[in-house]
């Protein structure tokens, strides 16, 4: 039986350092404490942007929105965005890469 190298690599985090730069885990696998509470915090993120979604469709279906409820989602929305393109980019680096899963 072959052994596969086990390498560590860097989990980008679902939250950002005081100044806003990105966070990183450098972990050899995805079962760390702080591994699980990263997936923890992305399924909440995902779920407030699938509840902001509904509210946003509702509110700009309402003719008497007004300028101040429009740009406070459109500020939630921005939020949820980041979030969102955040984990997307966390979760497409630790996908396997072709050669990853190629038979030898």
């Amino acid at each position: 039986m072959e052994l596969m190298n086990v390498s560590t690599v860097l989990r980008l985090l679902p939250w950002s350092d005081p100044d806003g730069k990105p966070c990183y885990l450098a972990s050899d696998g995805g079962d760390s404490p702080l591994s699980r509470r990263a997936d923890a915090i992305e399924a909440v993120q995902m779920s407030m942007g699938a509840e902001l979604l509904r509210h946003a469709r509702a509110l700009l279906d309402a003719p008497k929105a007004d300028a101040r409820e429009l740009r406070y989602l459109a500020d939630r929305l921005c939020e949820a965005l980041r979030d969102v393109l955040r984990i997307a980019e966390s979760r497409g680096a630790r996908l396997p890469s072709c050669e990853d899963t190629s038979a030898t």
